[in-house]
C-alpha cells in the first residue's frame, strides 16, 4: 500500500458522534508519550497531520483522518496520563472502551509500546483487557532508533516473552522508528493485507 492522500475529518467525543461511514478504520492507541503522533505523522507522510506535543496527553478527543478516501486512520487518547484528575481519566477511559468495543468498522487496533523499556503493568492489563473481549490488535514496538545495539530486540523479546505465559498465541508485533522511518511499509503492507482479507470473507 501507498498512501496518496491523508487529511483530518473530524474529532468526537464519543463513538455515537464518530462519522457516519461503513469505510474500515484502524486505530492507534498507547500510553501518553509513547510517540502515537509522532508515528501518524511518519506513517502518512504528513509531519502537521497529528500534532506532537513535548507535553504528554494532549489527545482527549477521537480523531478521524481519512486515508486514500478510502480508510479511516483513527487517533485515540493515550492512557495512563498521571496529571489528569481520577474524573478525567475515567472519561476518558469510558470513551476509548466505547469505541473499541462498539465501532463495528474498526478493524484492527494498533497498540504502541515502548519498546527500550521493561514492560509495564499498565500495558499488560490493556492487553489482557482486550485478548477477554476479543478485540483484533496488533503491538507496535516504537522508538527503535533511541536504544544501544541490541538492547531493543531484547526488550522486545522480554515483552513477548512475558506475553507467552498467558497467551497461547501471541498477536502479530511490528517494530517502527519515525524518527528513522522503520516498519513504515511494513505497518502498511499489514493494513492492506487486513483489508483484503475481510473483503474476501
Amino acid at each position: 500500500m501507498q498512501i496518496t492522500s491523508a487529511k483530518y475529518e473530524t474529532s468526537a467525543p464519543s463513538v455515537s458522534k464518530c462519522p457516519q461511514s461503513d469505510k474500515p478504520e484502524f486505530a492507534f492507541i498507547g500510553r501518553s508519550n509513547v510517540g502515537k503522533s509522532s508515528l501518524i505523522n511518519m506513517l502518512t507522510g504528513n509531519q502537521k497531520l497529528a500534532m506532537t506535543s513535548a507535553t504528554p496527553g494532549k489527545t482527549v478527543l477521537i480523531n478521524h483522518f481519512l486515508i486514500n478516501a478510502e480508510w479511516y486512520l483513527v487517533d485515540l487518547p493515550g492512557y495512563g496520563y498521571a496529571k489528569r484528575s481520577k474524573k478525567q481519566q475515567l472519561q476518558l477511559a469510558q470513551m476509548i472502551k466505547g469505541y473499541i468495543l462498539n465501532r463495528e468498522q474498526m478493524l484492527n487496533l494498533f497498540l504502541l509500546i515502548d519498546g527500550n523499556i521493561t514492560p509495564q503493568k499498565i500495558d499488560l492489563d490493556f492487553i489482557q483487557w482486550l485478548g477477554e473481549n476479543a478485540v483484533p490488535f496488533t503491538l507496535v514496538f516504537t522508538k527503535a532508533d533511541k536504544s544501544r545495539k541490541g538492547s531493543f530486540g531484547k526488550s522486545v523479546k522480554t515483552f513477548l516473552d512475558g506475553l507467552t505465559e498467558q497467551w497461547e498465541e501471541l498477536p502479530p508485533h511490528l517494530i517502527v522508528s519515525s524518527a528513522k522511518r522503520i516498519g513504515r511499509q511494513e505497518m502498511l503492507d499489514h493494513i492492506e493485507h487486513i483489508i483484503n482479507t475481510v473483503k474476501n470473507e
